[in-house]
């Protein structure tokens, strides 16, 4: 019985999953001008623009 509701929610999910798969997590290393030390930006963004963020 406990496998026939997982297939079942997999199944309704797939819409859901499909959407999610054109986002993606870009990590950006950043240099202070100040101390030199490098932050990291984290930020989630959808694929088609992923070359458009690093060109900042």
């Amino acid at each position: 019985m406990a496998k026939q509701a997982s297939k079942n929610a997999k199944v309704k999910d797939t819409k859901a999953a499909a959407e999610s798969k054109v986002w993606t997590k870009v990590i950006k290393a950043e240099r202070s001008p100040k101390t030199g030390a490098y932050t990291f930006k984290e930020q989630i963004i959808h694929k088609d623009t992923v070359t458009e963020y690093f060109k900042k």
